[in-house]
């Protein structure tokens, strides 16, 4: 996983997500708590973390090495469970699909907090396991302080708790387990439950989430199983063949084991049903939110491998099998790997459309964004922005505790522009995937301030260059041919 991770970490741009991390993460410590009475407070634990981390070194690979690490260090505990739960080599078969998915690589290589989950929730999946083998107080704290910060990593991540719960369910402990997963499960409750609440004032930021259906539940399957048919359909019918011959429970007679399928099949389903259920209600369910639940595939996956191959003769031609078909699998979905890898994978380029301002404009020129959120570009790339004046900035992003900072009324906006010298463009760095939109036209103040652009300034005909996502184009202001001074 370790290996995959790094493998084109270097994409040569951030997307609109990894931006904010690296934008908030460059502030101080106050101006990060400012933002967070507002904006992102379910990332803020990540910022903090990731603010330590930019003071390291500052730039995209080492943003994105975090997630790295989480992943290879999710991968590594699946197979720990599975060696546990079952037997060396399907631990070895479970890891080594885990890390092959492109939906965890997609991760993997991103400035964010979801592998970071992800690895906190197979980190209590594996003490889970442990401290049911051991009852042990000790163990019992450590899982509930993992779910915690799992949990405060990312609320949603306290379905965990849920799935677990499910899995003590059905392997029917005994009393004195219960008891230390509800002390544990409480301690997560009473840490989680101040940013539950105090996020719910800022629920508007996920107000263009829209309602989940069958679309949604497909797609969150193939993101789990593999994105393309045939490595889907092998995964799941793997899973299916591990819960209608399930594998008997590893360790000695008498030893306290869950089995691998109590587990895994939890994990991989209570999360996302819970979480679909939901939001019919209030719509929460997007992919990225369950990359933690993914780890249930695997397991499930492997364990079917096992009732297949366990039939050949000799442990190391098993294990070798399972390798060469994972291996397989691996290779059949190469382009997909290679795809995440390219600088569009995301959706858009914020590092081309800041080089094509940064060949064209010059120290005194003047800049304006639309929509407000693509001063985004500034922030993330301010040294392709230097010297350039923003007209419609009032205080930015970092003073106004915002995102993107906030801007000047249309009013100031045409006194700017009035102001602007003859002969100094202004640069319009745009957001091609919004401006125009329905989602634009609502906006009053965008609105508003395109008005005011269009009859005071003219677009250079042929003058604008279009990058994936976003395009820069060159404005001139002052009188119309015709028109008097």
């Amino acid at each position: 996983m370790l290996v995959l991770g790094l493998w084109g970490l270097d994409r040569g741009t951030v997307w609109r997500d990894e931006g904010a991390t690296l934008q908030v993460a460059r502030r101080s410590l106050p101006e990060i708590v400012r933002l967070l009475r507002d904006v992102d407070l379910v990332h803020g634990l990540y910022y903090l973390l990731m603010h330590a981390v930019v003071a390291v070194h500052d730039d995209e690979v080492t943003l994105r090495l975090p997630s790295v690490a989480a992943a290879a260090g999710t991968a590594a505990l699946v197979a720990a469970i599975g060696c546990r739960l079952a037997r060396p080599r399907v631990g070895l078969w479970a890891g080594l699909a885990y890390a092959v998915t492109p939906f965890v690589g997609h991760y993997a290589q991103e400035g964010r907090s979801y592998a970071l989950v992800a690895a906190g929730a197979a980190g209590a999946t594996w003490l889970l396991v442990r401290a049911v083998e051991e009852g042990s107080g000790l163990r019992w704290a450590g899982y509930g302080a993992v779910v915690a910060v799992a949990s405060l990593l990312h609320e949603f991540a306290i379905l965990l708790l849920a799935a677990h719960g499910l899995t003590l369910l059905v392997s029917r402990v005994p009393w004195r387990t219960w008891r230390g997963w509800l002390c544990a499960a409480l301690g997560v409750c009473a840490a989680a439950a101040p940013l539950a609440m105090l996020s719910r004032r800022q629920s508007a930021q996920v107000s263009w989430i829209r309602t989940p259906g069958y679309a949604e539940a497909k797609g969150l399957v193939l993101a789990f199983a593999g994105p393309t048919g045939l490595v889907a359909g092998v995964t799941l019918a793997l899973a299916v063949l591990a819960l209608v011959a399930p594998l008997p429970r590893s360790g000695p007679p008498g030893a306290r084991r869950l089995p691998l399928n109590a587990v895994a099949l939890p994990l991989a389903l209570v999360p996302p049903v819970l979480l679909y259920a939901a939001s019919q209600r209030t719509p929460l369910f997007l992919d990225r939110y369950l990359l933690f639940s993914l780890a249930g595939v695997p397991l499930l996956a492997a364990a079917g491998l096992e009732r297949v191959l366990g039939v050949l003769p000799g442990r190391r031609v098993v294990a070798g099998a399972g390798v060469v078909l994972v291996t397989a699998g691996f290779l059949w979905q190469l382009p997909q790997q290679q795809r995440e890898r390219l600088p569009g994978s995301r959706g858009d380029e914020p590092a081309a459309v800041a080089r094509a301002l940064g060949r064209l404009a010059r120290p005194g020129d003047a800049v304006l964004f639309l929509p407000h959120h693509e001063r985004r570009i500034a922030l993330f790339y301010p040294q392709e922005f230097t010297g350039l004046r923003d007209l419609t900035l009032k205080r930015s992003a970092a003073a106004s505790g915002t995102l993107y900072g906030e801007e000047v009324g249309a009013a100031e906006l045409r006194g700017r522009l009035a102001a602007q010298p003859a002969g100094r463009p202004v640069w319009v760095v745009s957001d091609t995937t919004t401006v125009g939109g329905r989602w634009f036209r609502a906006q009053r103040a965008e609105v508003a301030k395109t008005r005011v652009l269009t009859e005071l300034c003219r677009e250079r005909p042929g003058s604008t260059v279009y990058v994936r996502g976003g395009a820069v184009s060159e404005y001139r202001c002052g009188p119309r041919p015709g028109q008097g001074p």
